[in-house]
């Protein structure tokens, strides 16, 4: 059984590995990276990092690479209080989810 992730994960999930890299990556290197969690198609993911963009967390520049440009992507101010943010909220639903489906308490 897989579960399925709704854009809320994803979007912590790509903050989080563009926050990785201070100067950046490229939108190949973070669709690998997702799918290496989630099972995700890599042209569902370029829509996602536009809306990121257009929302201020990330930001872009464009580096030359092998004779062609290639786009960077790297978090912005806004893009890490919101990672922050996702990550609380993260941490609030494992331990929900910890107690229901392990049986397991925030106090065990």
């Amino acid at each position: 059984m897989t579960f399925t992730a709704g854009s809320a994960v994803l979007d912590a999930v790509v903050l989080s590995i563009v926050a990785r890299d201070s100067e950046g990556t490229y939108g190949y290197r973070i669709t690998q990276d997702v799918r290496s969690v989630m099972d995700v198609s890599e042209s569902s993911l370029y829509p996602v990092l536009r809306r990121l963009q257009a929302a201020g967390l990330l930001e872009t520049y464009d580096k030359e690479f092998s004779g062609r440009n290639r786009r960077y992507y790297r978090i912005t101010v806004q893009g890490v209080a919101a990672l922050d943010a996702y990550r609380r909220d993260w941490q609030d639903y494992r331990n929900k989810m910890d107690g229901i489906l392990l049986g397991i308490t925030a106090n065990n």
